[in-house]
């Protein structure tokens, strides 16, 4: 399975801060619960690396 592979899949997607600093991004599906925490540093690289796709995606679309 890759980037571009489709899957029928529901899943919910919560993000927020924790209680010890970090930020967690939270995924729920089928089930299956995927708590991933990063330091805010991490979450701020993370956040621009998904305005690059964003704005890569726009210029596909």
């Amino acid at each position: 399975m890759g980037i571009n592979t489709e899957r029928d899949v529901e899943a919910n997607l919560q993000i927020g801060p924790t209680d010890q600093g970090m930020v967690r991004i939270f995924i729920e599906a089928d089930g299956v619960e995927i708590p991933m925490d990063f330091e805010p540093e991490e979450a701020e690289e993370i956040a621009d690396e998904i305005r690059a796709a964003a704005q890569a995606a726009r210029s596909i679309g």
